[in-house]
């Protein structure tokens, strides 16, 4: 029986297949994993903002899931940025100036939700104050400073538009290597 090369392709991929298809391996393994951990629960995340928004009247239930797996996921989403920021000379110049960018909005986040503090300064945010605030005509959470928030949406949206914009030309050594110099 002759085989079908794109079904092949798919069970037993090449390593050019597979590094095309995620181009984060070449920098490492590991945060690949986590990078599509990340944005399976981007999908969860979406998932429950709008079921949360999709009735006459709000669903609590899913929007506080979705508040929660949000505070979770820019946590975890700025740690990976982080990283990779931390590896500059493993990016090309072009996708480390998009994932810097990132890296800022996602501290924007960050910030006031765990550490308190707006971004940038030793000045506290109120702590007498729900996780996020909800935007019901848009149907989204308002994530960070809630005198400065910032869209969920517009957020996860920007990670998922910068992370899969990376090449494999964009990776130019893997992360044990930017500790080399």
């Amino acid at each position: 029986m002759k085989k079908n090369p794109i079904k092949e392709c798919l069970v037993n991929p090449t390593e050019e297949e597979t590094l095309a298809r995620e181009p984060l391996i070449a920098f490492s393994f590991y945060l690949s994993g986590r990078n599509n951990t990340l944005l399976s629960l981007s999908d969860e995340i979406i998932k429950n903002i709008d079921d949360g928004f999709s009735m006459n009247t709000l669903q609590g239930g899913q929007l506080e899931r979705a508040s929660t797996l949000m505070w979770l996921w820019t946590l975890g989403a700025y740690e990976v940025v982080r990283t990779m920021c931390q590896a500059k000379e493993c990016f090309s110049e072009n996708f480390y100036k998009r994932i810097s960018e990132l890296k800022n909005d996602l501290a924007k986040a960050r910030m006031p939700s765990s550490k308190m503090e707006k971004k940038g300064k030793k000045i506290p945010v109120n702590s007498n104050r729900s996780p996020d605030g909800w935007d019901v005509s848009d149907k989204d959470l308002l994530i960070g400073d809630p005198e400065d928030h910032i869209s969920g949406r517009t957020l996860l949206k920007r990670y998922d538009e910068v992370m899969s914009s990376l090449t494999i030309e964009d990776v130019k050594k893997r992360h044990e290597e930017s500790y080399k110099t």
